[in-house]
């Protein structure tokens, strides 16, 4: 009889769904409204991000996947992630990632906005479809857990929280056809071509007025540097014979 231990299997690796890894088709760009400075999450002034989307279909299953990109800055890949699944043999429809929507920079209206954008995808197919509720992630702040829960209802869902502590929620429709595919358009907009080609233009139209005012400024800071050192002498030079005659008055009423 043998006494040796048998091997524990190694735990397998999740299962990666065949879409996971597709690259996105189509781009946007988005316009960041300047707002005031937040207390919680500082300075919020104008900004231009790009918006990725993947779409897929099959007799199974649909995919919509929206990400938010920022120019010159990396963030989690969990983060500014937002995925739609439509399960057609159960007739339901499901948002991920599975551990919440995370987004960067916050409290500029982009979590309502990608909300509304999977809302408008999904309504407009299946709007019949039952919507797969979900555990919100913890709130780390009073302030956006309320932020959380206004952004939530005002797309239609429902924030229920079974404890009367109000530690856990989930977010709950009864089917994808109440939801809401509003956002706040003075927040976020979307920036078509032809406008940022407009915007372009007018920003360089702009740099090269500014250019010419501070051109014409350097012109009359030059000019009045040099009749300042023109006044400066001119002063010296009387000064000079100011005190040369006072000298020689002295000098006349001595003798």
């Amino acid at each position: 009889m043998s006494d040796a231990t048998p091997p524990v299997p190694e735990p397998a690796e999740p299962v990666r769904h065949p879409w996971a890894e597709l690259a996105p088709e189509r781009f946007h760009l988005l316009r960041l409204a300047p707002l005031p400075t937040d207390r919680s999450s500082g300075p919020r002034p104008l900004r231009f991000v790009e918006m990725t989307e993947l779409e897929r279909h099959s007799a199974q299953t649909s995919l919509l996947r929206l990400a938010i990109r920022l120019p010159g800055q990396r963030v989690h890949s969990d983060y500014n992630l937002l995925e739609v699944w439509a399960d057609h043999r159960a007739k339901e429809v499901r948002f991920g990632p599975e551990g919440g929507l995370r987004l960067e920079p916050v409290n500029r209206g982009l979590g309502r906005f990608l909300l509304a954008q999977g809302a408008a995808w999904a309504k407009k197919r299946w709007s019949h479809y039952a919507l797969e509720g979900a555990v919100l992630r913890d709130a780390t702040s009073e302030d956006e857990r309320q932020q959380r829960d206004q952004a939530l209802r005002a797309q239609g869902l429902e924030v229920v929280y079974p404890q009367p502590q109000q530690l856990k929620a989930l977010y709950q429709a009864a089917n994808v056809g109440l939801l809401s595919s509003e956002w706040n358009h003075d927040k976020v907009r979307r920036v078509e071509l032809p406008e940022a080609a407009a915007m372009l233009e007018q920003a360089d139209r702009s740099l090269q007025e500014q250019e010419s005012s501070l051109h014409q400024l350097k012109e009359r800071l030059d000019r009045l540097r040099r009749e300042d050192g023109t006044l400066r002498f001119t002063i010296a030079c009387l000064v000079a014979f100011a005190l040369f005659q006072g000298g020689l008055l002295i000098w006349i009423a001595t003798r």
